[in-house]
């Protein structure tokens, strides 16, 4: 049974940068993968997704340009590389994964698969 683990989570000031891991039990060969995260009183909102080949990549427009998604397929992680952070950056970051070719950070029902998620925070 796939399951997830994130990493990585810490605290940091605003413009730093910080490196989230996902960490599979099996291979995401066949899964989509995505992060999502939550914010204190706010609903979950997907951050950033990877298709199950790899180029289906997507971003949400808060993080565009900030945050990059990336597999490294041979130890089944999945990172989530955070840039020029914000304060509105701060929430708990979940890994999400489904076995789906495409992604989408709209929706989460494509996703069938969680981990327990890590508190990103960032201090201005």
């Amino acid at each position: 049974q796939q399951q997830l683990v994130e990493s990585g989570g810490d605290l940091v000031q605003s413009g730093g940068s910080l490196r989230l891991s996902c960490a599979a039990s099996e291979s995401l060969r066949y899964y989509a993968v995505a992060w999502f995260r939550q914010a204190p009183g706010k609903e979950r909102e997907g951050v950033s997704c990877s298709g199950a080949n790899g180029d289906d990549r997507k971003y949400a427009d808060s993080v565009k340009g900030r945050f990059t998604i990336s597999r490294e397929s041979d130890k089944n992680i999945v990172y989530l590389q955070m840039d020029n952070v914000k304060p509105e950056d701060t929430a708990v970051y979940y890994c999400a994964a489904g076995p789906s070719p495409l992604c989408s950070v709209e929706v989460d029902f494509l996703y069938d698969v969680w981990g327990q998620g890590t508190q990103v925070t960032v201090s201005s």
